[in-house]
């Protein structure tokens, strides 16, 4: 996957896994599928890096703030867990 790190723009049309954890509690909750995921990724208006492989990307959603951290590897992104905040 190219990240272009200046303006840290992904590519989101990869594979995307969520963890069993992210997926029976914040999927369920914000009642999201991939689809969803996919697109509050894309739409998100801020990522930031915060490990070798690691990012924490921030998106507006139904007026409430949700971070969502996942890992970049070769086989695509594996989504760790997510935060939902006002």
């Amino acid at each position: 996957m190219k990240i272009d790190e200046n303006v840290m723009k992904m590519d989101f049309t990869v594979p995307i896994h969520p963890s069993k954890h992210f997926r029976n509690t914040w999927l369920r909750r914000w009642d999201w599928d991939i689809n969803d995921l996919r697109a509050a990724l894309m739409n998100c208006y801020k990522t930031e890096k915060v490990g070798t492989n690691k990012y924490e990307t921030y998106t507006r959603h139904g007026g409430k703030g949700k971070k969502i951290i996942f890992v970049v590897d070769e086989g695509g992104i594996f989504i760790i867990t997510g935060a939902e905040g006002k």
